[in-house]
């Protein structure tokens, strides 16, 4: 097929996804999982119109599936708005460190036993497919800055700092591999300072730091020139420049990526909070900047206060990051669907149930002991850990890294049907999942007087 054949082909799966969206949203299918298909109907276990091996192509794939969780883990950050000290930001922070040990250690010890991978490659494994995914995550996440379920919280807070705790342990697993299973102290300690600790308080510290600046000088310039034109460019700035500085200072440039969003919205709700209360019309709960401009109207110099200037600067970079998020996650997905006939493990499946249905879940109630959540909330979050193009990205890294061997395709080749497999369980369930909570909420609020 052509490239026009190609272009017609493209256009109509997104002519039919846009068309089908509302069916989609009521469904049980997920537009992910429907991604998923139309590449394997692509690939060679069907049609044989494609060949796309992410493995044979591990560079390229590393880069495109960064771009795409920088611009989600961004995008996660910025639309986080409930107070750093509620009870979703402190489930997430305990699934995201203690939570994501305990599963890493559960799915190393199964891969290991079960599998016969080595114990650095069981490591490697588990590091690559414990981290929940912010980009296919979007049916449970937050729904907007107005959002504040701390169910949702707690599942995107998780999803936007668990790299924090994956990635270094996927060092960790490279360098044993490279070392055959020995390493000094000296190289311990190193790792430690450097790949945990630095990379996790640099990482958010950069892009704290910079979200926050922007998000507070751009909203000065924005109101001070009265500036009413769109200006997309300022998410892809951040996005950019938290990663590239975090990375190039050996920080973790996905936590910049995330805290860049979550110091934009602060920098946003600083000006909120500094703003007259007469106007708002909700006084006691003062709303996101961005719900009091209406983004399909042209606004006309000397209309905007600093609080509508804010709501410029971050409807922009919500609607631009909501774009490319999107955009990215369907091409990695198809690819996903396209690849998966090179890397089909029937091992994965088995490593899948373990995960979805025993170690997620047990890891997060430990995680969570001593916090007041009901447990219907704690239940649905130990299910709800939807696996991506984050553990895509780091099969791809470990590729870069040297690694090479039949246990790395192994290896890979289970986390790819692993991932698959989550795509397909988890996207079927969500929405069920969610209306019955949904419907359990309401039914106990209309009881209550």
């Amino acid at each position: 097929m052509g490239f026009l054949g190609w272009t017609a082909a493209t256009g109509g799966l997104l002519l039919l996804m846009s068309l089908a969206s509302g069916w989609i949203n009521r469904g049980p299918v997920t537009a992910f999982a429907l991604y998923l298909v139309a590449g394997v109907i692509s690939g060679p276990w069907v049609l044989d119109l494609l060949r796309v091996d992410i493995a044979a192509h591990a560079e390229l794939a590393k880069n495109i599936t960064e771009i795409a969780m920088a611009a989600s883990l961004f995008i996660t950050g910025l639309k986080l708005r409930l107070p750093l000290k509620s009870q979703g930001w402190r489930i997430g922070l305990r699934l995201a460190f203690p939570g994501m040990l305990l599963t890493v250690a559960g799915v190393t010890v199964a891969a290991h036993f079960l599998t016969g991978l080595s114990w650095p490659f069981a490591l490697a494994f588990a590091a690559i497919v414990a981290p929940t995914d912010p980009v296919l995550a979007s049916l449970i996440a937050v729904n907007d800055a107005r959002d504040n379920d701390n169910l949702r919280v707690s599942l995107s807070s998780e999803a936007g700092m668990n790299d924090g705790t994956a990635l270094p342990l996927l060092m960790l697993a490279v360098m044993l591999i490279a070392g055959h299973g020995d390493l000094s102290l000296e190289q311990f300690g190193q790792w430690a300072l450097k790949d945990v600790l630095w990379a996790i308080a640099g990482g958010l510290g950069i892009g704290f730091v910079l979200g926050r600046f922007v998000g507070q000088y751009a909203t000065h310039l924005r109101h001070t020139h009265q500036d009413v034109a769109p200006n997309d460019f300022l998410a892809l700035a951040l996005i950019a420049l938290s990663y590239a500085a975090a990375q190039a200072l050996d920080a973790s440039g996905f936590l910049a990526a995330f805290a860049a969003g979550v110091g934009l919205r602060r920098a946003e709700m600083r000006v909120i909070n500094r703003q007259p209360a007469d106007i708002f019309q909700d006084i006691e709960n003062r709303p996101p900047a961005e719900v009091m401009v209406n983004p399909h109207i042209r606004h006309e110099p000397g209309e905007t206060n600093p609080a509508s200037s804010a709501g410029l600067v971050v409807g922009d970079a919500l609607s631009f990051g909501d774009t490319v998020e999107r955009l990215f996650a369907a091409g990695i997905i198809i690819v996903l669907g396209v690849t998966l006939a090179q890397h089909w493990d029937p091992g994965g499946l088995v490593m899948a149930a373990l995960l979805f249905l025993l170690i997620r879940p047990a890891s997060v109630w430990m995680a969570t002991l001593g916090i007041k959540a009901p447990r219907q909330h704690r239940l649905i979050i130990g299910w709800l850990g939807i696996r991506g193009i984050g553990s895509i990205n780091y099969i791809a890294w470990a590729y870069t890294h040297g690694l090479a061997g039949e246990e790395v395709t192994q290896m890979a080749n289970m986390a790819f049907t692993l991932i698959v497999a989550s795509v397909v369980v988890h996207g079927i369930s969500v929405t069920p999942l969610l209306n019955w909570r949904q419907a359990k909420i309401a039914a106990a609020s209309r009881k209550d007087p």
